[in-house]
């Protein structure tokens, strides 16, 4: 199917040169997803290892245990960063390789590994930027009752103190955690991430404990490190009503509460929604005192991951407060299924920057999965998400037109890699990854993300 793009909108003119000199451009990864390594060098059970060892939850029965070998791989895959041309590297640091038990006694081998991993980004030029928590948490926490109980706040920032002082001499961008929401509610309310629950109730407060957990966070790095710019990533979506109904339009109120609102309203010091707050009555979470005055710790910048719209319809009887999310017919997707809307981007942002305001912004996920295929002459034609990163970049400049304080685009991501519950069957990557051999290509899209970041005359 052939799908109708406004030529102007298309992408195809984008140019390096047309954003600020000193926009950030990246690409991103993630502990689990890369590292493989699972049961070396002191590295501790995380909840993905045990969620991954239970039949049918991964779509191919597969697990991170190897993923993309980057624990011994790192500088071909550095060099490839560099490769590309970008100027930052976002990755993430796996807590059972530090801490096995989550608390207590340290594995400095893991350590030394991410010390020789900051250094060789500097030796290639690349800005590290450093996620804390990126979903695997270690199994030993969960058998403690895991983000839902209040301990693991604690625990997070023992964590975190640990990190800064070791890598807080050449990291100087700091994001606490990736997707609260994805933590809590597809790890524990659908089930479909670890640790694997389904409860309302338990997902509510794990995400209480990620937001609490990140505000504390926020005055301990900055003490250890003053120059460190520090955010956190939400996964946030566009949402709209499905039809012109008063029914689907107080849903799409509703769902955007949840989704979007939830997050943001307390990091911004306006504590969890009201309207929200009335939906869930009991299932509500329990605080303290302090609590929303510590989630609304001032940040440096908000981190958005990006990468489709939402469109809601009223259902009564679904859980937890009476939306489905609907799809649009006849519009492009990518493998997975997502609608492909950068113009949704652009309606996200501008959203943002009207109802918060932040300082800085940077889009620290964006990017689309397709049915790649390595040719016989070692070629990967990934023409779809070439076209995709085209647009997407193109939104982007129109977000900042509209004046969102955009500073930089990490591509989703460098390789191909574990895709949670998806196994290896979604391919991400600007570059090929064959699990068989571990051999990295180039594709298309990033051959394309390589030229497009080479300076021109007017960037030299």
């Amino acid at each position: 199917m052939n799908f109708k793009t406004d030529p102007s909108h298309s992408g195809a003119n984008v140019l390096r040169r047309d954003f600020p000199s000193d926009f950030r451009w990246g690409c991103s990864t993630s502990s689990y997803q890369i590292e493989g390594a699972a049961q070396e060098d002191g590295r501790g059970e995380s909840i993905w290892d045990r969620f991954c060892s239970e039949p049918g939850r991964i779509r191919d029965g597969s697990s991170g245990a190897v993923a993309c070998d980057h624990y011994h791989r790192w500088p071909e895959d550095l060099d490839m960063a560099k490769q590309l041309g970008v100027n930052a590297y976002r990755f993430s640091i796996a807590w059972p390789r530090l801490l096995p038990q989550g608390r207590g006694a340290v594995n400095e081998k893991g350590l030394d590994f991410y010390s020789r991993l900051v250094d060789g980004m500097l030796e290639r030029g690349l800005q590290p930027w450093a996620t804390l928590y990126h979903w695997d948490l270690p199994q030993a926490l969960q058998e403690q009752g895991g983000w839902a109980n209040r301990a693991t706040v604690d625990a997070f920032l023992e964590y975190t103190e640990l990190v800064t002082r070791r890598l807080g001499d050449r990291v100087k961008h700091w994001i606490t955690h990736n997707e609260p929401y994805c933590t809590a509610f597809l790890g524990n309310f659908e089930g479909n991430h670890a640790p694997g629950l389904k409860d309302h109730k338990t997902a509510l407060l794990v995400c209480h404990h990620l937001l609490l957990s990140h505000g504390r966070a926020v005055p301990l790095i900055k003490r250890l490190v003053p120059d460190a710019n520090v955010g956190i990533t939400l996964s946030l979506h566009p949402i709209s009503p499905a039809s012109d109904s008063v029914e689907d339009a107080a849903a799409a109120i509703r769902h955007d509460g949840l989704r979007n609102r939830w997050f943001l309203d307390p990091l911004h010091g306006r504590g969890y929604p009201e309207d929200v707050l009335a939906l869930l009555g009991s299932d509500a979470p329990q605080l303290l005192s302090n609590d929303l005055r510590e989630i609304a710790t001032p940040t440096d910048f908000l981190g958005v991951n990006y990468y489709f719209p939402e469109r809601i319809e009223n259902a009564p009887g679904v859980a937890p407060i009476a939306t489905r999310v609907v799809e649009t017919h006849g519009v492009e997707r990518t493998a997975f299924g997502w609608e492909v809307d950068p113009e949704g981007m652009v309606t996200l942002l501008t959203r943002i920057q009207r109802d918060y305001a932040p300082n800085c912004v940077y889009l620290t996920e964006n990017g689309s999965t397709f049915e790649d295929e390595l040719l016989p002459d070692g070629r990967v034609e990934d023409v779809q998400r070439r076209s995709y990163l085209q647009r997407h970049l193109a939104a982007a400049q129109r977000a900042m037109a509209a004046g969102v304080p955009l500073k930089g685009y990490f591509a989703w991501s460098l390789l191909d890699n574990f895709e949670w519950a998806e196994g290896y069957l979604r391919r991400f990557g600007l570059a090929y990854v064959d699990f068989e051999t571990q051999q990295r290509t180039l594709k298309a899209s990033g051959q394309w993300y390589a030229q497009f970041l080479q300076p021109g005359e007017a960037d030299r």
